[in-house]
């Protein structure tokens, strides 16, 4: 498996950018000359009947300069005032840019701002996705970017990276490619020693491949290398290769596919379902249920979660929200679309489905999370 014949068997790709390699920090102007040289490998790919997405990154960084934001001010620094408004005016300078990037080659772009609640809540996600697939089939270039304008700390993706994850997870995506200013994940910090070597292929995961990983570097970014873990796993677990590949040069696209070094992460052998892919994709569960034992060894078989396991129902929530469920000791063990309200929730915890009906004067079924809802971790 090379970068190479991923890209040639791969119909549906998402490519992210990255602020650093969107935006030119010193001046707070798109670097439009490399951004040029991608549209025309993008467009060389439309080409060959293959679908494009991009999610850009950059809006911040593009609207600094208007409000005399230092380019040396990392993000975290500025107030989240100062990041919406830098957006409302970078998001404009993105959508000139990638106009006039993919113009010469006869190719409609078009923005499109996504939140997290647009791929957490089911018809968000939907109404999102049919938008996205419309814009493919009429070989338009979407390019997506998280709402910083209207978001919170509270309600942000964070970076990216994560947002191209679940981009691609939403239109079932065969390859994630996320540019970056290195060229994939190493065993060590390449800048801070020297026998650190590449990593070609991640066929899976574990607490040490985590620690390889750092945070963003000061400047533009807002990732770093342990944001594209996480998004790997999001991608791969819904059947989606990703690779990390250095974006510095000219013609990236093109680069990779002449064997250029690039970390690939191999997509699960065994993707889950569609809907069971949106369920493990919430970034926040609305809730959490406790279990008792018997109700862990049914989840871990197979079963649906019934109200007789239940021992806590903790937060607020409604029929169909997205809720934890976790063991006494509080260790998250699966998550799930839950079939009745918190108040019913409590009201219904340790009984017999049977008994449900007379507890609360009606019933909307025996199970209190339905396997079919239900995604263990």
């Amino acid at each position: 498996m090379t970068p190479a014949t991923l890209i040639q068997s791969s119909k549906r790709i998402v490519i992210k950018i990255g602020s650093a390699l969107m935006a030119d920090e010193k001046l707070g102007t798109a670097r439009q000359d490399w951004l040029n040289t991608l549209a025309q490998d993008v467009a060389a790919l439309v080409d060959q009947g293959k679908e494009v997405l991009i999610v850009s990154s950059g809006a911040i960084a593009l609207g600094r300069k208007a409000l005399g934001i230092d380019y040396t001010d990392r993000p975290s620094s500025i107030s989240l005032e100062k990041k919406q408004a830098a957006a409302a005016i970078g998001n404009v300078e993105i959508s000139k840019a990638y106009a006039k990037a993919f113009e010469p080659f006869g190719l409609q772009t078009a923005l499109v701002l996504l939140s997290p609640k647009d791929t957490e809540e089911r018809q968000p996600h939907l109404n999102a996705r049919a938008t996205l697939l419309t814009l493919m089939s009429h070989k338009s270039i979407g390019i997506i970017n998280e709402n910083d304008t209207v978001a919170t700390a509270e309600i942000r993706f964070g970076d990216n990276d994560r947002l191209a994850a679940r981009v691609a997870q939403m239109i079932e995506a065969d390859l994630l490619i996320q540019f970056s200013t290195t060229d994939g994940l190493y065993t060590a910090d390449p800048t801070q020693d020297n026998t650190a070597k590449h990593i070609d292929l991640v066929e899976s995961y574990s607490d040490d491949l985590m620690k390889l990983a750092g945070d963003a570097p000061a400047g533009l970014s807002t990732g770093g290398m342990k944001s594209k873990l996480i998004a790997a796993r999001i991608a791969t677990t819904a059947g989606v290769h990703m690779m990390i590949a250095s974006g510095k040069i000219n013609h990236p696209l093109e680069a990779l596919q002449n064997q250029t070094k690039a970390t690939i992460f191999k997509a699960s052998d065994k993707p889950v379902s569609a809907r069971k892919k949106w369920i493990s994709s919430h970034v926040k569960a609305m809730g959490s249920l406790i279990i008792d034992d018997g109700a862990i060894k049914a989840l871990q078989s197979g079963k649906s979660l019934l109200p007789a396991g239940v021992v806590k129902v903790s937060g607020e929530f409604e029929h169909g929200d997205p809720v934890e469920i976790m063991d006494k000791n509080a260790h998250k063990l699966a998550m799930g679309l839950i079939t009745y309200s918190a108040n019913e929730s409590r009201l219904i915890l340790g009984h017999k489905s049977g008994d449900i009906a007379d507890v609360l004067g009606y019933s909307r079924g025996d199970e209190l999370i339905h396997r079919d809802n239900l995604v263990l971790q």
